[in-house]
């Protein structure tokens, strides 16, 4: 993944994301800078006309009249000066409003995209680093390419204005000044490349220092880290690999503050050669003082806006290199692609669920996970996948749920190539319960509700689903009841065991009442006697839904009506519990290892 969009286009794309977070925060900076920008000349001019002012009031024969016109003249440019100050305070407050919307706008579409992307990149540690990068720059990178041209502008236009006030005295002052700023301008582009190329080739060891710090920091290895002694061993390799950019940032920035320094000489010696000019032409009676104090104050201003110009615009540069992390996230194409007229989705299973000679091999490995998978799922029928880990049982879930596509093969649902369905219309059929189920750190009412968002928040199914799965008395006796905050992330949140938990994932999966029924290991947490009874229950609330159950318990799943063994990515032996032990195979000799340790 590398990025290849051209300048314009990123930050063109960047400055639309402006002006959609907010179009009328845009044009009231646009005004402000354009205000900003033309104040400083009359604040020279004026500046001029009070010194003129008192040059002449020296040899006036009527001081009073004299005072009262050098008076005038600090009266305007006092009040140009409460105009700066009030429009300063204006922009100050406008930019960071847009900033703050900006960024969260930024945020949306970071999530948007992060949602959408397939299962399928998440196998691939360069999308992570693509991830990564986009999640650094998404936030602020707009609002600086924002800011870079607001500044860009209002330098442009102050220096325009004072250029011709220079131009207009003596061109030659124009072309110093434009010259001695360029090899600034070549250093700072050299160092904006050596900058985005360092942090691009390290962005592997950032990444791992942020898992460094999660680990040392989160809930979900504390206890290990602390009964295998880990804490010192994880700190100082987190501390090595901070150590180790430290340095390396550190080596860069000294050799480009080195360089940026040696380019400022130049500059800085010439001004004081065009002080040394003006001074000449005054004292030949060419100049007036106050035309020497506003030249040589246009002279210092328009060093600064031509440095503030050339400085933002090798800003947007390498605000441009790094942005194209961000587009490079965004412009991810789908691997699940929707289909361009998509076929309804029956509402209920008439001719079943059928693998056509379904393979599937991950783009991260070699081996087929699935091989050739060939079988038939009728309407409200109950069947279970058997077999060790890794033999592909979960794989031919994500397919059912197209989160992933088949390499090669099909699914059809009812006649239809589950890939003429809307994804979206078609995993609404679906209620699925992983092994690696989501603990919501959110109310317990909430945790239930995201297993139907269709519903009322507060609806009277999310109590039945919590009944049907069993964990509607362990909710009432909490505090607050359903409003309890599950977990220990926030105030007042109240933990539960892993079996609890597993429940809560349960009633989620009740409460979407879709037609397909798929539970990937889903009471492994549960005890042998708590499990018997789940099944006998959910057999029962499941009848006429078509189920699809994974579990490593042969007790549960011999009330299936239908058991399929899968080993090695294919189906080697399928049947109702009976007929399996009676072939006496595979099944059979994992369910008597199994059901010796319970005699």
């Amino acid at each position: 993944m590398t990025p290849n969009n051209s300048i314009v286009t990123n930050l063109r794309r960047a400055l639309r994301f402006v002006w959609e977070s907010g179009a009328s925060w845009t044009l009231a900076s646009i005004c402000l800078v354009a205000l900003q920008g033309l104040l400083p000349l009359l604040v020279l001019y004026l500046m001029k006309m009070v010194v003129d002012a008192v040059t002449t009031s020296m040899t006036a024969l009527d001081a009073e009249v004299a005072f009262q016109q050098v008076a005038i003249w600090v009266g305007f440019l006092c009040a140009v000066t409460v105009v700066e100050i009030l429009l300063t305070s204006a922009t100050r407050f406008v930019s960071t409003m847009h900033a703050q919307i900006v960024t969260d706008h930024m945020f949306d579409i970071l999530h948007a995209k992060s949602v959408e992307v397939d299962l399928e990149y998440y196998e691939n540690p360069q999308y992570y680093d693509t991830l990564h990068r986009a999640q650094t720059e998404a936030p602020y990178r707009p609002t600086r390419i924002l800011n870079g041209f607001k500044q860009v502008g209002q330098n442009a236009i102050s220096l325009l204005a004072v250029a011709g006030l220079l131009y207009w005295f003596h061109w030659s002052i124009v072309v110093v000044l434009l010259t001695v700023a360029i090899p600034g301008v070549l250093v700072r582009l050299r160092y904006a490349n050596k900058t985005y190329s360092w942090r691009r080739g390290r962005t592997p060891a950032e990444r791992q220092s942020r898992y460094l710090n999660f680990m040392l920091t989160r809930d979900s290895h504390a206890k290990e880290i602390r009964l295998f002694g880990l804490g010192s061993l994880l700190t100082h390799r987190f501390r090595n690999v901070r150590k180790l950019l430290r340095q390396e940032q550190l080596n860069l920035e000294t050799k480009r503050s080195v360089a940026e320094s040696m380019t400022q000489l130049v500059p800085a010696v010439a001004v004081f050669g065009l002080l040394l000019f003006l001074a000449y032409r005054t004292m030949q009676g060419i100049l007036t003082l106050g035309d020497l104090v506003m030249y040589f104050g246009a002279i210092q201003r328009g060093r600064g806006y031509l440095q503030g110009v050339l400085t933002s615009l090798t800003n947007l540069y390498e605000d441009n290199l790094f942005l194209s992390n961000l587009f490079e996230f965004l412009d991810l194409k789908p691997k699940v692609v929707e289909p361009l007229v998509s076929k309804p989705v029956s509402q209920s299973l008439t001719t079943g669920i059928v693998f056509d000679h379904v393979s599937f091999q991950y783009n991260a490995g070699n081996k087929k996970v699935l091989d050739s998978i060939t079988m038939r799922i009728r309407p409200g029928e109950h069947v279970a996948f058997v077999g060790e880990n890794g033999a592909g049982k979960t794989t031919l879930i994500k397919l059912l749920c197209r989160l992933y596509d088949p390499t090669e093969g099909t699914i059809i649902v009812d006649g239809t190539d589950i890939r003429h369905f809307s994804t979206a219309d078609f995993r609404r059929q679906i209620s699925v319960i992983f092994q690696d189920y989501t603990r919501y750190h959110l109310t317990a009412q909430e945790n239930i509700w995201f297993g139907n968002t269709t519903l009322p928040s507060d609806h009277k199914l999310i109590e039945q689903a919590a009944r049907q799965a069993g964990i509607h008395d362990v909710i009432a006796r909490m505090k607050s009841g359903y409003e309890t905050t599950l977990g220990t992330w926030f105030e007042d949140g109240q933990d539960l065991s892993i079996g609890e938990w597993q429940k809560i994932a349960l009633a989620r999966a009740f409460l979407r009442q879709a037609q397909i029924i798929i539970l990937d290991e889903p009471t492994s947490s549960l005890d042998a006697v708590a499990e018997y009874k789940f099944f006998n229950n959910f057999h029962q609330l499941a009848k006429g839904r078509t189920v699809i159950l994974i579990s490593h318990r042969f007790s549960t799943v011999k009330m299936a009506d239908r058991i399929y063994m899968i080993e090695d990515g294919g189906i080697v032996e399928s049947g109702n519990h009976d007929e399996l032990i009676f072939q006496d195979g595979r099944y059979a000799r994992m369910f008597e290892t199994q059901a010796q340790y319970y005699r």
